[in-house]
């Protein structure tokens, strides 16, 4: 119980961090990653969506091997981490797929990306729903959601806990927040003005 508690509070540090070094408000990061990956109310770092089907797995070495073997079957469009950030999309600007689910680098990944959203929009609740699509159908239903994870942000940032990471091997399925990519296209050199998950204006 106490190592799934602890690995339960790797995206809330994670999310601290990435606070620290960017301009993005600590709850907004807490908020989407709970939108993202909640689990039992606490945000999960080793999950990976597949199509709009989300998979929570028990480490980073399971998230690891089934994110190569989805890349071995010849599919390139999955989203990653505590921000669940999209390989197809995003992930020529990781080093690594290690690096790209490391929950820290994943944060500062997704708050560098929120703080132009916010250069856009001037409002943090507007950029949340812009990091999911900019198709405005999906951002308000996210924002919705966003919001909500935002009223029930319990315990002060200061208070998160950091323990070693859980060890194990178990697979769980449920869905994410659904994300309809048909409007896909492809992510401009820079990055600007193009949603994370690739998603078209």
């Amino acid at each position: 119980m106490l190592a799934t508690a602890s690995v339960a509070n790797t995206c809330d540090m994670a999310a601290r961090e990435a606070a620290s070094r960017t301009r993005v408000p600590l709850d907004v990061l807490r908020a989407i990653t709970r939108t993202e990956t909640a689990r039992n109310g606490k945000p999960w770092p080793w999950t990976i969506n597949i199509a709009g089907r989300g998979i929570w797995l028990d480490d980073r070495s399971a998230l690891l091997s089934i994110a190569r073997d989805t890349l071995g079957a010849g599919e390139h469009s999955f989203d990653l981490g505590c921000f669940q950030v999209n390989y197809r999309w995003h992930g020529a600007q990781f080093a690594s797929l290690e690096q790209m689910v490391d929950p820290v680098q994943n944060a500062l990944y997704a708050a560098r990306f929120l703080e132009r959203l916010h250069d856009e929009t001037g409002d943090w609740t507007l950029a949340a729903g812009r990091y999911h699509s900019r198709t405005e159908q999906h951002a308000a239903r996210y924002r919705t959601l966003y919001s909500q994870h935002v009223s029930q942000l319990d315990e002060p940032a200061g208070r998160l806990n950091s323990f070693a990471l859980l060890q194990g091997g178990a697979v769980r399925m449920g869905s994410l927040v659904p994300v309809d990519r048909t409007d896909a296209r492809r992510l401009i050199p820079d990055g600007r003005g193009v949603s994370l998950f690739g998603q078209g204006s």
